[in-house]
């Protein structure tokens, strides 16, 4: 098996925070509470099988916990959004990230795929379904609907042997066990008219529950309604 080695190039935390103005006209502008915003670490950090030491989310409902514990993003992405946000801003951490990669993107990782990162050991477990928080924090309302519509999602993995980790930690894929169903497979399988790949991908043990059930009824026919995920409180009254 050819071995891919990158590095983790910058690792960041946050704790929730309140933003936003209190009574501002802009639902863009309007009080709201996220740990979008992830200040870098340069020494090591515990990585437990529930995330970073020092992070944390806003909404434990659909951020975090043992399947979600790190959130990753490759480099390669951020000057695609610069251009296409207008910003020169955008950069590591732009979207709320734990880890940035120097190489690889959803099109090279694939569901299941173990690691080892530092002296811990992780495993890729879904991609990134945006909320419409990376809108807010950047006060452009369809950004969640575009990191959505483009694939640039990022993923997320779990940890199966915890330890310590840090920036400029090499990033070593160990296993790949199901090398057909990449993070750009699972969001076209999602988010795609792909009924077919939706049944097949729902049928992976290494999926996350979550979105395997989500597959199995995308398979049945059930599209459901990304919009309160995607706008959520961003859209006008």
């Amino acid at each position: 098996m050819e071995t891919l080695v990158t590095r983790l190039l910058s690792l960041r935390v946050g704790m929730p925070r309140e933003l936003g103005v209190t009574g501002a006209a802009s639902p863009l502008e309007r009080p709201w509470t996220s740990a979008i915003f992830k200040e870098p670490v340069t020494g090591p950090v515990w990585l437990s099988r529930t995330g970073l030491a020092g992070d944390g989310q806003a909404d434990r409902k659909v951020h975090g916990g043992p399947e979600k514990a790190v959130l990753a993003y490759p480099i390669t992405h951020y000057d695609f959004w610069r251009e296409r946000m207008a910003r020169d801003d955008v950069g590591a951490g732009a979207f709320g990230e734990n880890w940035v990669l120097s190489q690889g993107t959803e099109a090279d990782v694939c569901i299941g795929d173990v690691l080892r990162v530092g002296g811990a050991r992780v495993q890729v477990s879904q991609p990134r379904q945006p909320c419409w928080k990376p809108a807010r924090r950047w006060g452009q309302r369809d950004l969640s609907l575009l990191l959505q519509q483009t694939g640039r999602t990022g993923w997320y993995y779990r940890v199966l042997e915890e330890g310590p980790v840090q920036e400029g930690d090499v990033v070593a894929l160990l296993e790949r066990p199901f090398p057909t169903f990449t993070i750009a497979f699972a969001n076209h399988a999602m988010h795609g008219h792909a009924p077919e790949d939706a049944a097949l991908l729902a049928e992976c043990p290494l999926l996350t529950p979550n979105w395997r059930d989500s597959l199995r009824r995308r398979a049945q026919g059930s599209r459901g309604d990304d919009r309160p995920r995607l706008v959520g409180p961003n859209s006008a009254d």
